[in-house]
């Protein structure tokens, strides 16, 4: 079994920076991609970014492109996403994503934490 729990989450005013933190636990061996998505209430879920373990390989969502950096860091078993120049529309509750393949789509991940609330506003 894999555990994932994420962190960073908070408030942030437009235009501001936050970085969200995902460290797994467990099975990890059986890990070969890592990904972050998120979802607000009565909307549906998106898969925002995606990495391979060997961070060879990354994937972003059109709305995140030049925004959002995902970067993985093997030794501590850890996932990060940076997100800068926050808009209001990225307000939504976060969750990091395990899986044995590398590929953006949501039916690729396996495992899912919690979540942490990402709030954008003044």
């Amino acid at each position: 079994q894999v555990q994932l729990v994420e962190s960073g989450g908070g408030l942030v005013q437009p235009g501001g920076s936050l970085r969200l933190s995902c460290a797994a636990s467990g099975s990890i061996f059986s890990i070969n991609a890592m990904g972050w998505y998120r979802q607000a209430p009565g909307k549906q879920r998106e898969l925002v970014a995606a990495i391979s373990w060997s961070g060879g390989s990354t994937s972003y969502a059109d709305s995140v492109k030049g925004r959002f950096t995902i970067s993985a860091d093997g030794a501590k078993n850890t996932v990060y996403l940076q997100m800068n120049s926050l808009k209001p529309e990225d307000t939504a509750v976060y969750y990091c994503a395990a899986g044995s393949r590398f590929a953006f789509t949501p039916a690729a991940y396996d495992y899912w934490g919690q979540g942490t609330q990402v709030t954008v506003s003044s």
